[in-house]
């Protein structure tokens, strides 16, 4: 009994010592060695990142590791903020034959963000304003991912068919009164799919974008015959506003590209407009034919994007760091890659509160690995690019908690 009872003080003492320096330790994770890439901040070079409540309090060379509750070691590793996809699907639901809206084709975001490094995802007009609150209850309110979304100016959202082609359903001031209702969560209006000739799905877009005054996102093509894409972009869009898929080929719209491999002129006016440019890779809309000309003419996307949906996740676009890989082998730079999926879509959305490593700003942060070898990239119609180089997400953090972690950074050996 008396044995017991020494243990039992002894493991007493022991907690209570640990809960002392704890106490005393400055911050709860510290991310050591690893290369910061913060665009916003001009940071590329190696550092530490310490983080307490939630939040990024220090980033500095050579931070204590007795300041810290828990260290990670980042060495040869990328330490980013959080990435940040401007284009996914994730009204997931059990409605049939509702396509992106509330049906089968959508994801829940926590399976899919988190491994790739993806803290923040927007959803790109799955819900209209007649089923957002749905949406919102359904899955941003019992995600932890951040979820955002592009309202579609169709009210019953991307069900697919006729119902968005109907522009009878298209109506810009209640869609404009839903985006002023949710101002933290709706970050712009969305068109897409719509098949017919005629310009006025894209004005009553405009039209709910200016009233709300958030930026509106173009999913163009389909129509027969084709409407003028330097139109779109020249006269229709404002500068802020996204087109995206923009190394599609696809019927029914003018590619970026023309037949010659050349980046036809407007495209680049555009670009100096203002017009953001959005990969969307998606399941069809991504053609090395596009992008690789484009790039080497110097026609580099604004945002780098996944376009997350059942018809992608398992063919050529896979996640946003295999997208980001395709653009590292097409040589864009490192660091170009990174702002691409952090500060450049940040400040597209308006949520300028993201993106970033600032002291104060939310701890979500990535730490990705880029790896040297012979690769293989494939496009959406099934052809490969080979590579170089490949990123894959090691450890993600979703306000200041560990929210995936492929190798067990942040644990400790069992038998330690």
């Amino acid at each position: 009994m008396i044995r017991i009872t020494k243990r039992i003080t002894l493991i007493n003492c022991l907690l209570l010592l640990t809960q002392v320096l704890a106490f005393g330790q400055d911050y709860d994770i510290l991310i050591k060695g690893g290369l910061v890439i913060d665009p916003k901040n001009n940071i590329s070079s190696i550092m530490d990142v310490a983080i307490h409540e939630g939040t990024i309090v220090r980033v500095s060379p050579d931070i204590s590791v007795n300041s810290a509750i828990k260290t990670i070691d980042a060495s040869g590793l990328i330490v980013t903020p959080g990435l940040l996809d401007i284009h996914g699907h994730l009204f997931f639901g059990t409605q049939p034959n509702a396509y992106l809206s509330n049906s089968f084709s959508s994801l829940p975001p926590d399976g899919f963000t988190f491994r790739s490094g993806v803290t923040t995802i927007v959803d790109a007009g799955g819900s209209g304003w007649k089923n957002f609150e749905t949406f919102k209850e359904q899955t941003i309110d019992r995600s932890k991912t951040r979820v955002l979304a592009f309202l579609n100016i169709v009210g019953s959202g991307m069900k697919g068919g006729a119902i968005e082609q109907n522009v009878t359903d298209m109506d810009p001031e209640a869609t404009a009164n839903k985006a002023k209702q949710h101002p933290e969560i709706i970050v712009g209006i969305k068109l897409a799919h719509y098949s017919g000739p005629s310009w006025v799905p894209t004005d009553l877009t405009l039209s709910a974008g200016n009233m709300a005054d958030i930026p509106v996102m173009i999913d163009f093509g389909g129509s027969d015959p084709e409407l003028s894409m330097e139109s779109l972009l020249i006269e229709k869009l404002r500068p802020g506003d996204i087109f995206t898929h923009c190394y599609a080929q696809v019927k029914g719209r003018t590619p970026l590209v023309d037949e010659n491999s050349k980046v036809r002129p407007y495209v680049f006016n555009a670009q100096q407009k203002g017009i953001i440019f959005d990969v969307g890779h998606g399941g069809g809309s991504f053609s090395f034919k596009q992008a690789v000309p484009a790039t080497n003419q110097g026609f580099w996307p604004n945002s780098i994007s996944t376009d997350l949906h059942t018809g992608s996740m398992n063919g050529g676009m896979k996640d946003l760091t295999n997208i980001m890989s395709k653009f590292l082998n097409m040589n864009m730079s490192l660091n170009e890659v990174i702002k691409s999926v952090t500060w450049s879509p940040a400040q597209y959305i308006n949520r300028t509160d993201l993106g970033h490593l600032s002291v104060g700003a939310v701890a979500d942060v990535s730490l990705l690995k880029l790896t040297e070898g012979n690769f293989g990239f494939i496009d959406t119609k099934g052809l490969k690019m080979k590579g170089k180089e490949k990123l894959h997400c090691e450890l993600t953090l979703r306000e200041g908690q560990i929210v995936w972690d492929l190798n067990g950074l942040s644990s400790p050996l069992w038998n330690d």
